[in-house]
């Protein structure tokens, strides 16, 4: 996919207005890739939480298309406002850009939308990339985001999509096996669907411990 700075398309304020504005001092898509928007006790939360739900509620499609056509800075930041505000008609969109891996950081915001999306349409986009990237043992991309974004869902929708990838010996098992060796550290299915969870909690709005 080609990449097309906003201002091509006349949306050069996008970045400024969404990507880089600062609700703690930092550039907002810096706290989303960070995490520390999840950290109890973190002082901005509730500032922050409350302008990315704002933004999340008022950005209009178009902006968002600005935003996904251009680098993973603003494709994390709109993958999180189409998550928080369930703009349930980019799901295809996200779908297509997790499986294209073209940049780094952006396909875990990509993951979390589709959970919090919270469809089998969602899970079947989140099957379909670990299908094609488990096997990929020298690859470590954004394989624990999809894992535990499709076990939230599949608590959350009583499914069992992932059953297959946590079988003994498994997609999974080889795959943590695989990149281990390269260096890479493994997260139990557990902590990934915790920290999936935490994610969404916080795009309901969780400011607090």
């Amino acid at each position: 996919m080609p990449f097309q700075h906003p201002e091509e398309i006349g949306y050069g304020y996008v970045i400024e207005r969404y990507v880089t504005r600062k609700d703690s001092g930092r550039p907002r898509y810096l706290d989303l890739k960070s995490g520390r928007v999840l950290r109890p006790g973190w002082p901005h939360a509730e500032r922050f939480a409350r302008h990315l739900i704002e933004d999340a509620a008022t950005i209009a499609d178009a902006e968002l298309e600005a935003l996904l056509a251009y680098e993973w800075r603003s494709r994390l930041t709109a993958a999180w406002l189409i998550g928080v505000g369930r703009r349930a008609s980019f799901r295809e969109r996200l779908g297509d850009l997790l499986l294209a891996s073209e940049v780094c950081y952006s396909g875990s915001a990509y993951c979390f939308a589709l959970a919090r999306l919270g469809t089998h349409a969602d899970a079947e986009i989140l099957t379909a990339y670990l299908d094609h990237y488990l096997p990929r043992t020298d690859l470590h991309y954004d394989q624990p985001a999809a894992f535990g974004a499709l076990l939230h869902l599949d608590a959350r929708l009583g499914t069992h999509h992932a059953d297959r990838f946590t079988e003994p010996d498994g997609l999974w098992d080889h795959w943590v096996k695989g990149v281990g060796r390269l260096g890479y550290p493994s997260h139990t299915p557990t902590e990934l669907r915790h920290w999936t969870g935490l994610h969404c909690n916080f795009a309901n709005g969780w400011p607090s411990p």
